[in-house]
C-alpha cells in the first residue's frame, strides 16, 4: 500500500492498553483515509447516541495519505469525534507540522478510547508508544506545555498537540492546539480530549511516506505548485496579506457580519484588514508543512510579544462581530484563545450573543456580577476580561463556557443565537451568499464554512462566478460538489486553500501518482459523497431532526439585510432545501435513502 501505512494505533486510556491494528487497501480505496477512515471506524465501533464526554466516545486523530509528502499543503490532520457542543459528528482540521510528523512515525491514525484515572500524555517515537504521567502539565497553557515536553523529552524533531485549561475544564468549544497556534478548533474536540484526562500527544518519526511512483509524483507536485503560485489568491493575496485579505473583499460585497449579524457592512473594516495588519504588526509569514502559500501571520505586539495570527475568522469573531475595532486588542485576544485552547469563532460568537442579549435587556448586570464589564457593543474590556473567565469557568464565564446557544436559551433569547446545530457561525452573512447559507444549514458539523465554501463561486469566482442570489439547481448542485470535494481534500490530508488554483482533476492527479491508483475524478468525488453520507447517517442516529436542525437563525430568513449591496435580501432556504435533499438522493424528509446507501456501499450502517 502507498500513501497510507495500512495501520493505526488504538490507545485505551482506561486500561493502558496500546494496540496496533491493520487494514487493507480495499478499505483505503473505499474511504481514502483520515476523515474517511475515521467516520468508518466510528460508525462500525461506536453508538452515535453516547454522551460526547463519556469515556465511550472515541477521539480519532488522523493525517491523510498525502500528509507528510511533498504534495502542496500536505501537512493537515483531522480530529474526528462526537461533539459536546452540537451532539453530532465533528471533524476539526489543523495544519502546522504535527500531522506530517505522525505520518513520519508510521501511523495513519490514533484511535483514543476510555479515560485515564489521572492526567496523561501519549509519547510516540516511531513504533514505541508510551502513556506517561502528565500531572505536572495539567493547568498549563499551550506554550508552557510544549516547552515543558520539549525539555523533558529532549528531541528537536518533537511535534506536539495539546489542550489548554479550556479543554481541561470541558469548555464546550475548547480546541486542540499544535505548533503553538495551529488549532483543530471547532465544536469542542478539546473538551473531548480533556474528558479523557489526555493533556497532550508528542510525536517524532523517522520514516518517509511510501510513494508509488516518486518521479511521476514529483513532476505532478511541481506542476500543481506552479499553478498555485500563479493563482492571484493562492499566490498573491493569501501570502501577501494572509487570510485577512478577505476582510475588505467580504465587507465591500456587503456580507461581513457586524454586531452579531445585525448588518453586513462594517465602517472600520479597512483598519482591521490584512493590509492594515501587515502594515502595523507583521514580522513574517509562517507556512505550514509543505505549503507554497504561506498565509500564516507572525505579528509582534508590546503586550504579548511575538505571536501568530489572527486569521480572518478570528479578526472578525473578536472584532466586527462584537463591534470592536481595536486591532491590537483583537490580536491579543487571539493570542490568549490559543494559549487557553479556545475556538476563536465560538468565543466571539458566544460573546456576541451575550452582547445582543444585554442590548435587548434579557441579560442584566445582576446576572454577570458587579465587577464584570458591561456587554456593550465595542467594549474591548469584555475581551480582556472574559476569555480567561471562560477557560477557567470562573464566575459568569462558567455560563459562557457552555456556548452561545445554551446562553441564549437560558436567558430566553434563542433567536439571537447566530448558529446552526448549536455551533456559532463564521464570518459570512448568508443573506449575501444564499448558496453559502444552504451550506450552513446542511453541514454535518453545524454552522461551518470550511466543508462547503460557497464563497468561492458566489463571491471570489472560483471555479467560476455565480450570482450570490441565484438559488437554481445549478447552485444547489455546486454546493453538493463542494461538500463532496471538501471531504476528499480532508481525507487526503490537504488544505482547502489549495482550491484557490487547483480543481478536482488536480487532486486526482496528486492522489493517483502518490497512491498508484488509476481512479477517475468521478471516483474520488464518489468517495467524498460516501464520507458525507456516512456522516449524515451518524448524525441521524445521534438524534438529528432534519426539520429542526437543517435550518438557519430566524434573522436570516425573516429580517432583510438593512444596508449595503445585499439590502432587502433574506435567505430562501425553504425553496432550496427540498431540492438539496432530492439532488442528494435522500428522502423528502432529509434522510439517507436505502437506495443511496446501497449505491455508496454503506447500507450496513443504516
Amino acid at each position: 500500500m502507498y500513501g497510507n501505512w495500512g495501520k493505526f494505533l488504538r490507545v485505551n486510556l482506561s486500561t493502558g492498553e496500546v494496540k496496533v491494528e491493520e487494514y487493507d487497501e480495499e478499505l483505503a480505496k473505499k474511504w481514502l483515509g483520515s476523515r474517511g477512515l475515521a467516520i468508518y471506524l466510528l460508525l462500525k465501533e461506536m453508538d452515535p447516541k453516547v454522551d460526547p464526554l463519556n469515556p465511550e466516545n472515541k477521539l480519532i486523530i488522523t493525517p491523510g495519505p498525502l500528509s507528510g509528502t511533498s504534495a502542496p499543503t500536505g501537512g493537515r490532520y483531522n480530529v474526528v469525534t462526537k461533539s459536546p457542543q452540537t451532539g453530532f459528528i465533528t471533524m476539526s482540521n489543523s495544519g502546522g507540522y504535527f500531522g506530517a510528523e505522525l505520518k513520519f512515525a508510521g501511523w495513519d491514525a490514533i484511535v483514543i478510547e476510555g479515560k485515564a484515572e489521572k492526567p496523561v500524555y501519549i509519547y510516540i517515537k516511531d513504533e514505541n508508544v508510551e502513556i506517561r504521567d502528565a500531572s505536572h502539565l495539567w493547568g498549563k497553557v499551550v506554550s508552557e506545555t510544549e516547552e515543558a515536553l520539549r525539555k523533558e523529552i529532549g528531541s528537536k524533531r518533537l511535534r506536539i498537540t495539546s489542550i489548554g485549561p479550556a479543554g481541561e475544564n470541558l469548555v464546550k468549544f475548547a480546541a486542540i492546539v499544535n505548533d503553538g497556534h495551529r488549532a483543530a478548533g471547532r465544536a469542542g474536540v478539546g473538551a473531548v480530549m480533556g474528558s479523557k484526562n489526555l493533556k497532550a500527544i508528542a510525536v517524532e518519526g523517522s520514516k518517509r511516506v511510501p510513494i508509488a511512483d516518486k518521479q511521476k509524483f514529483m513532476l505532478v507536485v511541481k506542476e500543481k505548485v506552479n499553478k498555485l503560485r500563479n493563482d492571484p489568491v493562492a499566490g498573491g493575496g493569501l501570502p501577501k496579506y494572509g487570510t485577512a485579505v478577505l476582510v475588505n473583499i467580504i465587507n465591500s460585497n456587503g456580507l461581513y457580519p457586524v454586531r452579531n449579524f445585525q448588518t453586513g457592512v462594517f465602517e472600520y473594516a479597512e483598519e482591521q484588514s490584512g493590509e492594515g495588519m501587515t502594515a502595523k504588526y507583521l514580522i513574517r509569514n509562517q507556512p505550514c508543512y509543505a505549503c507554497p502559500i504561506g498565509c500564516g501571520r507572525v505579528n509582534k505586539l508590546p503586550s504579548v510579544g511575538v505571536t501568530e495570527g489572527p486569521e480572518y475568522e478570528s479578526i472578525w469573531a473578536l472584532g466586527a462581530n462584537l463591534g470592536i475595532n481595536d486591532l491590537a486588542s483583537i490580536i491579543e485576544a487571539n493570542h490568549f484563545c490559543d494559549e487557553y485552547g479556545l475556538d476563536t469563532i465560538s468565543t466571539g460568537g458566544t460573546l456576541a450573543t451575550a452582547m445582543e442579549l444585554w442590548d435587548k435587556g434579557l441579560l442584566k448586570p445582576e446576572d454577570v456580577g458587579e465587577d464584570a464589564p458591561p456587554f456593550r457593543w465595542g467594549n474591548t474590556e469584555v475581551l480582556h476580561y472574559y476569555i480567561e473567565k471562560i477557560a477557567y469557568r470562573k464566575g459568569f464565564g462558567d455560563t459562557l463556557a457552555e456556548g452561545g446557544y445554551r446562553l441564549a436559551e437560558k436567558f430566553g433569547g434563542v433567536d439571537y443565537f447566530m448558529g446552526v446545530k448549536k455551533l456559532e457561525l463564521p464570518a459570512y452573512d448568508p443573506r449575501g451568499a444564499e448558496g453559502h447559507g444552504l451550506g450552513y444549514a446542511t453541514n454535518n458539523r453545524g454552522g461551518c464554512h470550511i466543508k462547503n465554501y460557497m464563497i468561492s463561486p458566489e463571491i471570489l469566482g472560483y471555479p467560476y462566478k455565480m450570482d450570490p442570489h441565484d438559488i437554481s439547481d445549478d447552485k444547489v448542485n455546486m454546493l453538493i460538489v463542494f461538500q463532496n470535494l471538501s471531504a476528499v481534500i480532508d481525507a487526503a490530508g490537504l488544505c482547502l486553500f489549495t482550491t484557490f488554483g487547483l480543481g478536482a482533476d488536480d487532486f486526482r492527479d496528486l492522489l493517483n501518482a502518490a497512491l498508484g491508483w488509476d481512479f477517475s475524478t468521478e471516483e474520488y468525488l464518489k468517495i467524498g459523497e460516501r464520507i458525507w453520507n456516512a456522516e449524515r447517517i451518524f448524525n441521524l442516529k445521534a438524534g438529528l431532526d432534519p426539520e429542526r436542525d437543517d435550518s438557519l437563525p430566524k434573522r436570516f430568513l425573516e429580517e432583510p439585510m438593512p444596508e449595503g449591496p445585499n439590502k432587502g435580501h433574506v435567505v430562501r432556504l425553504k425553496e432550496m432545501l427540498p431540492r438539496y435533499y432530492a439532488l442528494r438522493g435522500w428522502t423528502p424528509d432529509g434522510k439517507v435513502s436505502p437506495e443511496k446507501a446501497k449505491e455508496l456501499g454503506i447500507e450496513e450502517f443504516l
